[in-house]
């Protein structure tokens, strides 16, 4: 499956536009990690538990979308966007979209 950003897969014309398509995911931080991202907080530095939650999260919204996509028959996804939003205190959402397509 092509998932691309552009609006066009270069070298492809599209044959078919299937529509909108999705995947999200809404995550929870952990206590745990928590405490540990706080402790860095004071030293500075990357905090490599959320980076690593956050990549999951996004992974897991692009794998949901390209399942979307796939059951409409398309082979690549275009104009793909990101979105995050919060939902509570410590809760996001990671929701992927884009138009699924056809190209030959």
């Amino acid at each position: 499956m092509i998932v691309i950003t552009s609006s066009s897969v270069p070298g492809k014309n599209i044959k078919k536009s299937f529509g909108v398509v999705r995947g999200n995911t809404v995550r929870a931080r952990h206590l745990g990690k928590d405490i540990v991202a706080g402790l860095k907080t004071m030293v500075g530095g990357e905090i490599q538990e959320y980076t690593k939650l956050m990549a999951e999260s996004r992974e897991q919204s692009i794998d949901r979308m390209i399942e979307e996509a796939k059951a409409l028959g398309a082979n690549a996804i275009v104009d793909t966007r990101f979105s995050t939003s919060y939902i509570m205190s410590n809760v996001a959402e990671i929701l992927v979209y884009g138009t699924a397509v056809y190209v030959v």
